[in-house]
């Protein structure tokens, strides 16, 4: 058995397959399965190592980083437009700014009522 799963591992093993759903002659879901099984160092040999660019593998959350300094940007940048008292963008991601327009339409945008 060791030696099977070592020629394995070695030389890799590819196993492919296709699922298709069909009703009344109409595709409505295909699955394309590829599965290999191959040693790290057999996959490198084939170029294959997503892996070692996968930020979850690779505790690399720069992406994650940049998501955050962006929206923490961009919640800054609407508050200075609000203390600026210019109107508010379209489309603001603050909760902030949605609950000062909640408000804003409660009261008639400022309109008097009587």
């Amino acid at each position: 058995m060791a030696d099977i799963l070592e020629r394995v591992l070695d030389k890799g093993v590819v196993i492919a397959g296709d699922i298709m759903v069909n009703v009344l002659d109409i595709e409505l879901l295909t699955l394309k399965v590829r599965l290999l099984i191959a040693s790290v160092d057999t996959a490198r040999d084939m170029g294959i190592d997503w892996w070692t660019a996968d930020p979850f593998l690779t505790g690399n959350n720069q992406l994650e980083r940049e998501n955050r300094e962006l929206k923490s940007r961009i919640e800054q940048l609407e508050r200075q437009v609000a203390a600026a008292g210019l109107p508010e963008p379209e489309g603001s991601s603050t909760g902030e700014h949605r609950q000062v327009r909640a408000a804003s339409t409660r009261r008639g945008n400022g309109a008097s009522d009587g």
